[in-house]
């Protein structure tokens, strides 16, 4: 990857680029601990489902967040394989390249990937290991892309990952043109890249149905459920999305400077940003009769969605939620909830950017908490003070739900249900009154049968 730190900082797509700021923010000591940058590359990368993902470092960066995520494949499975130098105190000392050398040699002759990534660690980093070198050996004598991915997790956030794993996507895979050529059919049809959308729970298949139905066919998912040789052809798009991370925003506009490809941020969740989201992919496209199609699937499927949640709605209207999530969540989700009739009276914004957060007062003004950090501690105080009916928030944070006794919704990366589209909206309504209806929460707000023996003064 070309450039200092510094240079990547400054990021002209980015709200922190603008005169009177000074670029992104460095990193402070502690970042990384809620997330470092090996961790946010891996989540950009392990989604590419037929590459091969080795770590170069201990067995511990390993078991890092191995599978904890639910970003599914529709076909291949070797990105779920954990690959790695396991490298022990000896390697430290005398060096791990041998070892690399090694590990990579045996994927390619015992898996034959299309490519490898070979992702850098702490570890790895501090020693001073040639993994370019290494790398570029092993392309030449094994005729496959192997990809050096630098990311060590002191280098910064989460987000600082995913930044560095867009570039290795851009430099070694996009710019190379490591793909196989359009088919006559993908020649004739208007495409587009999906960046940033890592098919959790299998979202973007719902997305993919959709955009099929309005004319509109994916050739790149960057990264969720992809093809590594069809993320090579991405720069054949009509027009790029970044669907979450705003991270990912630099390969974006390194597309458009580079090829020309325009491109936009936006979300599908919630029927407002689903319909603005497939409008404006259609604008990008610039097709009369693509604009015709999306504009009469948004009314078919909005009319649909309206009948199918009326008696979700009546449940639901005027309830209370607090949601604690982050980037592009923490603002098109506030847009979804709305529309089912709940008000949000909190919000965590200490994953999102200053972008995320002008969008999250221009959807909740000033009737919402913001919670910067703190924690479960101040969840649990705006919950109390707000007198919140549900939690709407990442799996680790199940318990405080359940201490505080409010139904709870998983929303991050661990869940196992799809919120995208207009689909995702009816499953997302469905499980809201299914949290808030469960019986467990008479059964736990009742008195225990020994409490109430007291109060009657017949306990002995």
């Amino acid at each position: 990857m070309k450039g200092s730190r510094n240079e990547w900082n400054q990021e002209p797509a980015c709200e922190h680029s603008k005169p009177e700021k000074k670029g992104c923010a460095r990193p402070k000591p502690g970042e990384a601990a809620g997330g470092c940058a090996f961790d946010g590359a891996q989540i950009t990368l392990l989604p590419i489902a037929d590459a091969a993902h080795l770590i170069h470092g201990p067995i511990g960066c390993l078991g890092n967040s191995w599978e904890s995520r639910g970003s599914l494949s529709s076909g291949p499975d070797l990105s779920r394989f954990g690959f790695t130098t396991d490298l022990s105190e000896q390697d430290i000392v005398m060096g791990g390249e041998q070892k690399l050398k090694g590990a990579i040699s045996d994927i390619a002759v015992r898996y034959h990937p299309p490519a490898i990534f070979v992702y850098s660690t702490c570890v790895t980093a501090l020693t001073g290991e040639d993994m370019d070198r290494a790398c570029q050996e092993a392309e030449k004598e094994y005729h496959i892309p192997v990809i050096p991915v630098h990311s060590p997790g002191f280098a910064g956030s989460k987000n600082w990952g995913n930044r560095l794993a867009g570039e290795a996507l851009f430099d070694h895979v996009i710019s190379k043109g490591n793909g196989t050529p359009l088919d006559p059919e993908e020649i004739s049809q208007p495409l587009v890249n999906l960046i940033g959308e890592y098919n959790i729970a299998g979202e973007q298949w719902d997305i993919e149905e959709l955009l099929n139905k309005a004319g509109i066919h994916i050739l790149s998912r960057i990264t969720g459920d992809g093809r590594f040789r069809d993320i090579g052809k991405a720069r054949h798009a009509n027009a790029n999305m970044v669907v979450c991370s705003r991270a990912l925003v630099t390969l974006a506009r390194r597309m458009e400077e580079t090829y020309q490809i325009p491109y936009f941020e936006g979300s599908f969740y919630g029927a407002r940003e689903t319909g603005f989201s497939l409008r404006q992919l259609a604008f990008l496209i610039g097709d009369n009769e693509i604009d015709r199609k999306v504009s009469r699937l948004i009314r078919s499927e909005e009319e649909a969605l309206t009948h199918d949640l009326l008696p979700l709605r009546k449940k639901l209207r005027g309830k209370k939620a607090v949601l604690y999530t982050g980037g592009v969540k923490s603002w098109s989700m506030i847009t979804a909830l709305q529309e089912l009739g709940i008000q949000v009276v909190g919000v965590g914004t200490n994953k999102s950017t200053d972008e995320d957060i002008s969008r999250i007062k221009e959807r909740v003004g000033m009737d919402a908490d913001l919670i910067p950090e703190g924690g479960a501690a101040r969840i649990l105080k705006t919950v109390r003070e707000r007198k919140a009916d549900l939690m709407i928030a990442g799996g680790r944070n199940l318990y405080v739900s359940m201490k505080e006794q409010i139904p709870f919704l998983d929303i991050n990366q661990e869940r196992h249900k799809a919120y995208a589209g207009y689909v995702g909206m009816r499953r997302l309504a469905a499980d809201l009154v299914a949290a808030l209806e469960h019986p467990v929460w008479n059964l736990v707000r009742r008195p225990a049968p020994w409490e109430g023996a007291r109060a009657n003064g017949t306990d002995r």
